[in-house]
């Protein structure tokens, strides 16, 4: 009985986002052109560069761990 009244429940809460459409673009007017090709400007910046960075500095720190391990064994 929990299990039908949980599904029942996911369901009723997944089916809220059916409705939801995107919203229509911008209809230009600016006359301006973006500064960046395609026009979706995603700054690709510092963050990314840190993100990579700690990433390639818990990648190393894992293989580390795992070899230490090996030889202890």
């Amino acid at each position: 009985m929990k299990k039908k009244l949980f599904l029942l429940a996911l369901i009723s809460l997944l089916s809220f986002n059916i409705d939801l459409k995107a919203q229509p673009p911008d209809p230009g007017g600016g006359g301006e052109l973006p500064n960046c090709f395609p026009p979706p400007c995603v700054p690709i910046d510092g963050g990314l560069s840190w993100l990579l960075l700690a990433g390639a500095a818990y990648g190393g720190k894992k293989y580390l761990d795992i070899n230490k391990k090996e030889e202890e064994i």
